[in-house]
């Protein structure tokens, strides 16, 4: 008999008894014994301690947080626990643009605008040269937010073509105002129809242009076809109802009139 290696023996299948036969259930298990086997038995076991610990915590904080906040609830769920900061309101900053004529008046005037904005006013002020604009903002010993807003009154005021002097009266008085509006506002005029209407304005010598702001206690600029008047609200539309008819073609002489006389009625009602 010869004998072949190990790894040569020929394989042969070795029959493996059958414990099923016509597909029956053996004897040692029962038909209830099946039904009550369970798949989640042989799943490993989740770890639902940790997890359900941080939800409930994160479900507890959005609930209070919808409670206080309403809407923005949702928003304030996400961020961090500490102290909330403080934004920076943009009402603190005012930008003023500077027209390319008025350069040389702001770099002559500027420490009769700088003086009373910073010592009277408590704002800062500087000059942008790369913006072309001029910005104030409040600082640490400004009194009143609303002196943010006067400032730059001001400073439009002088950019507008008022003196300094005159538009010093925005930081001194309350209720007064700033109010520009152009000749085709009023009528279309081109060529040497507007020339005339602004000759009219200005009178021989500005002298209409003077009578109207001393009888409506006003200043108006002209400036080409742009018209600017300060003052309070009741003297503006005077100032412009008589610059208006000037513009329409009026007689000076008329219109002093009618000035004259609403300023009578003016003074015996004050």
């Amino acid at each position: 008999m010869v004998t072949l290696p190990l790894h040569l023996e020929p394989h042969v299948e070795t029959a493996k008894p059958n414990f099923y036969k016509n597909n029956a259930i053996p004897p040692k298990i029962s038909i209830m014994e099946v039904e009550n086997i369970k798949a989640d038995a042989f799943e490993p076991t989740k770890r639902a301690t940790k997890r359900s610990a941080n939800a409930g915590s994160q479900q507890d904080v959005e609930m209070q947080v919808d409670e206080a906040t309403g809407i923005e609830g949702s928003s304030q769920t996400t961020r961090a626990s500490g102290p909330p900061r403080a934004k920076k309101a943009r009402s603190e900053l005012r930008k003023v643009s500077v027209p390319p004529h008025r350069y040389s008046s702001l770099k002559e005037h500027w420490m009769k605008i700088f003086t009373p904005v910073v010592e009277h006013m408590k704002l800062q002020i500087r000059f942008n040269m790369k913006a072309r604009q001029v910005e104030l903002r409040v600082g640490p010993e400004t009194p009143d937010i609303a002196n943010l807003q006067r400032g730059a009154d001001f400073v439009r005021a002088f950019l507008c073509g008022f003196e300094v002097d005159d538009a010093l009266a925005l930081l001194r008085l309350e209720d007064l105002f700033v109010e520009s509006f152009e000749i085709k506002d009023v009528k279309t005029l081109r060529g040497d129809h507007q020339s005339r209407a602004i000759g009219r304005l200005a009178g021989k010598g500005g002298r209409t242009k003077f009578t109207i702001e001393n009888v409506t206690k006003t200043r108006i600029v002209l400036a080409d076809s742009k018209i600017h008047i300060l003052g309070s609200y009741q003297n503006i539309q005077l100032a412009r109802r008589a610059v208006c008819n000037l513009i329409l073609g009026s007689p000076p002489n008329k219109v002093y009139g009618n000035l004259r006389s609403v300023a009578s009625r003016l003074s015996e009602r004050m």
